[in-house]
Formats: structure tokens, C-alpha cells, sequence
């Protein structure tokens, strides 16, 4: 929807608005839709390909520009180029409900798809479908956190169905293989399996053991350290399948 600009103005459409309220006073700038994110991120580095227009407002919707005794106040400059950065920068992005609503319902959907790919019933390993994940979320009462990517609520997810949902679920367990030295196997071996929910291979060769476990993902740095500590690179941890299932 077109917002409405004096006559002397190009009309905007599609706009985001950041705003940043400094000496008292609120100044706004107009870009592009998702543009400020990538400008503040490092992906967009071309100013004008995230700038509508290179102006100050006080109200981007009603085409207010800012004063430029207000913007020497408040900044100690008039440049615009200057000052449009800052507010780029430290300004909080404007989103709208139904955008926001929209945001919060694609992230949700994100994270009961990672949640779906990374777990599993535990009484037949094997996946439950997205749908049936999201439904245990609303039971569970989880609640997207604004601002926060979809990857990084997983983990807090996944607790919180283990323990406040109806549905039984695990972290599918990961697939490795470990291979060692014999010198090295006759010392490590105990260590190497007691961390494995089931061992597939056990096989001791004339000059190397070699392993094919699986173990829940949170022990997969464990093994790693207890090589490279006893190793000295001499073992090697390899991982076969991230997320295990029934009949994978």
C-alpha cells in the first residue's frame, strides 16, 4: 500500500522504516524489505540499494522531513549520508502486525522442521511428521522468540517437548566410526564404547580397531576430545549420518 508523500516526493511502496529516537526527537529513514538486516550483517554493502530514499524523515508514512536544526542537534552534523548511517546502525526496524505475525509463523515453522529432521520416536527411531512436531509445540506452549533465527531455538525446543509435551521424543542419534591404532584400542576401547547407546561394528585388525557406533549428538565432542587428548592425532572420528533412523 502506497504511502502517501507530498506531491514534490516520490510515493513509497514496500517500505521498512528505521527509527531512532536521539536528543529528544524521533527520525526515520524509508528502505527496502529485508535490506536492513543484510546491510547490518555485512551481506549488502551498497548503501543505496538499501535506502528508498536518502532523506530524514520524523514520519516516513506522512512524508515528514526532518528539521535541519533538529538533525545539527542531534547529531552535531546535517549530513545526510552520515547520518543516515547511524540510524541504520542503532535504529530499531518498524515491523507491522501482520508482518510480525507472518515472521513469528514462517521461524515457527522453520524450527518444527529442524526439530522433525533432528528427532525421533524413540520406540521405532523413526521421524515424526513436521505437523504432528508443531502440535506438540503448542502443547508444550513453546513460543518463537523475536529476533532470534530459527536454528538457534531448536535446542531449547527440543527440551521443552521432552518435557512439557504428551509426545515421546529423542534426539536421533548420530552414526560415527572410530578407527584407532591397536596400541591405542587396547587402552581406549572401554572408553570409546561406554558413551555409545549401540555399537554396530567392533572389529579388531591386525594394526588398526575399528569401530561403527551410535550415540546421542551431545557425545560427539566427548569422543573428540578423549582422541585428540589420548591420540595425538593418530585416531580418527568420523561422522556417517548426522540424524540415524530406523532402516537409514
Amino acid at each position: 500500500m502506497p504511502i502517501n508523500q507530498p506531491s514534490n516526493q516520490i510515493k513509497l511502496t514496500n517500505v521498512s522504516i528505521v527509527r531512532l529516537k536521539k536528543g529528544g526527537k524521533r527520525f526515520e529513514i524509508a528502505c527496502y524489505k529485508n535490506k536492513v538486516q543484510e546491510w547490518r550483517s555485512g551481506v549488502e554493502t551498497d548503501i543505496d540499494d538499501v535506502l528508498q530514499i536518502a532523506n530524514v524523515f520524523v514520519n516516513v508514512s506522512k512524508g515528514e522531513l526532518a528539521k535541519h536544526q533538529d538533525l545539527q542537534k542531534a547529531f552535531g552534523s546535517t549530513d545526510t549520508s552520515t547520518i543516515v548511517k547511524e540510524i541504520l546502525q542503532k535504529g530499531e526496524l518498524q515491523v507491522g502486525e501482520k508482518e510480525r505475525e507472518h515472521d513469528l509463523s514462517s521461524v515457527r515453522r522453520e524450527i518444527a522442521t529442524l526439530v522433525a529432521e533432528k528427532c525421533v520416536d524413540p520406540a521405532t527411531q523413526r521421524p515424526y511428521p513436521v505437523g504432528v512436531i508443531d502440535k506438540a509445540m503448542t502443547e508444550a506452549g513453546f513460543s518463537v522468540r523475536p529476533g532470534k533465527n530459527a536454528k538457534s531455538q531448536v535446542s531449547e525446543c527440543i527440551k521443552l517437548l521432552q518435557t512439557n509435551s504428551k509426545l515421546p521424543i529423542q534426539r536421533a542419534r548420530m552414526r560415527v566410526r572410530v578407527s584407532l591404532p591397536k596400541a591405542d584400542a587396547e587402552k581406549l576401547r572401554a572408553k570409546v564404547v561406554e558413551g555409545a547407546d549401540s555399537i554396530e561394528k567392533d572389529e579388531q585388525g591386525t594394526d588398526d580397531w575399528e569401530a561403527v557406533l551410535l550415540i546421542d549428538p551431545s557425545q560427539f565432542r566427548i569422543l573428540n576430545d578423549l582422541l585428540q587428548k589420548e591420540c595425538k592425532g593418530r585416531g580418527r572420528l568420523e561422522t556417517l549420518t548426522f540424524a540415524a533412523t530406523a532402516g537409514s
